[in-house]
């Protein structure tokens, strides 16, 4: 199989279930704003950070892969014709939403307490975290937009809203444990 099709050299390109659209569509800006992420997560995965950061990570990787899969496919071609879904076996659970959470509260549970907005930055790893954390956002927003427009599984926004959450708390817990200075944003008096 060949890398380039030439099928997209018009400005469209193919959603699960072969429907064409142009490629600024607001589903495909979604799912290409999940894979943009899941390049970030794999950035911050190749430093030198803590194993277990690093499994974790490649478990989000997977359900990102998930999230990219359920937003690339219309509500039209959900089911196949022989009444089969399409994306048999795949999809978010609310067990993925827990282990994040699970994470999260791990993680702040060896923090102090945070009493003024974080300014980003203090350790290249911390910053990479905050970028993605930031495309996670961006990423939330484009399928909420999504839904307006039409039916998305409610279960991909809330995982992209904890994720963000998991981001920002694993940027906390990286500039604890890489010893960076976490700057605290103090409005001007």
């Amino acid at each position: 199989m060949k890398v380039y099709t030439k099928t997209g050299d018009t400005g469209t390109t193919s959603l699960f279930g072969g429907t064409r659209v142009p490629k600024h569509h607001i589903r495909i800006e979604s799912y290409g704003t999940v894979d943009e992420l899941n390049s970030h997560i794999g950035l911050i995965r190749d430093q030198d950070i803590n194993v277990l950061y690093k499994n974790v990570l490649i478990e989000i990787q997977d359900r990102l892969f998930t999230v990219g899969a359920i937003l690339a496919t219309p509500p039209e071609k959900e089911v196949l014709k022989n009444g089969e879904k399409r994306l048999k076996n795949l999809g978010i659970l609310e067990t993925d939403i827990e282990f994040l959470e699970k994470e999260i509260d791990t993680m702040e549970d060896k923090l102090p307490p945070m009493t003024h907005f974080v300014l980003p930055g203090g350790h290249t790893t911390v910053s990479y975290c905050h970028i993605a954390r930031c495309v996670c956002r961006r990423a939330e927003r484009l399928a909420v937009h999504l839904n307006d427009i039409e039916p998305t599984d409610e279960l991909v926004i809330k995982y992209l809203n904890r994720l963000s959450d998991y981001l920002f708390v694993l940027a906390r817990k990286l500039s604890f444990d890489l010893n960076a200075d976490e700057v605290q944003w103090i409005p001007r008096k």
